[in-house]
């Protein structure tokens, strides 16, 4: 795109405090945003086809509070990204993320965080450290088993979906504010979904169809009368 036209989206960033631009083809991170670092609350980059995030410029948006670069083509996220203290929504859906920086834990405020369509092979291990995560979306993902780590997460809603999973730690029942777990078309035997998330934990939503099982012998497990209670009591507070 003409830089006249990248110098007007800039020009009404610096009013709105938004900047969007979508499907222009961009490869790279427009350098111009550099002038509205203490400014800029919002920035979607979706659709584009950018690579990689400027280090020296990404961790110095002070006031940013969403960040959207979805359908992109970003190998890699550079370690200044975790410096955005007020940060609470991230988004890079269908990207080549093979793996988060290991300061990402330092993203304090971020809330809802979207993985989905990368290449990440494990559970980021970080996101044990953020105490404000209410929703993750790792699905479409290349994960193979979830660790006892799980169980220090905070999150509300974690998002596994197609991925390549057939364990599961029994930890995961530990996660304290666990609500919706979502688990379809993985790779799981129904002895390997360990029963105490039915009988022993705060899961009221959990979607396991398409996996190695019929969902009929779910419901003649131990505990799933429980589970039942839960689900139909949160049924109940929504309808």
């Amino acid at each position: 795109m003409g830089n006249s036209a990248l110098r007007a989206h800039v020009e009404t960033a610096q009013k709105t405090g938004v900047f969007q631009l979508k499907d222009r083809g961009l490869t790279e991170f427009p350098s111009e945003l550099q002038k509205l670092t203490s400014n800029l609350r919002t920035i979607d980059l979706s659709n584009n086809k950018i690579e990689s995030l400027p280090p020296m410029i990404i961790g110095k948006f002070t006031v940013l509070k969403s960040l959207s670069l979805n359908n992109n083509k970003l190998t890699v996220l550079p370690e200044e990204l975790c410096n955005l203290k007020k940060l609470e929504m991230l988004s890079l859906n269908n990207n080549h993320l093979r793996e988060l920086p290991s300061t990402f834990g330092q993203l304090a405020a971020l809330k809802t965080l979207s993985l989905s369509g990368n290449q990440l092979r494990a559970l980021p291990p970080q996101l044990c450290s953020l105490r404000h995560l209410d929703v993750v979306d790792l699905s479409k993902n290349q994960i193979r088993s979830i660790p006892d780590i799980v169980g220090e997460l905070q999150v509300i809603e974690l998002n596994l979906n197609q991925n390549q999973i057939s364990q599961i730690s029994v930890k995961i029942s530990c996660c304290p504010r666990l609500k919706v777990l979502r688990l379809e078309e993985n790779c799981l035997e129904l002895s390997m979904l360990p029963q105490s998330i039915l009988s022993d934990s705060q899961i009221c939503l959990l979607a396991v169809e398409g996996n190695l099982f019929e969902i009929k012998k779910l419901r003649e497990l131990e505990g799933y009368d429980k589970y039942m209670e839960r689900f139909t009591a949160t049924k109940k507070k929504f309808a």
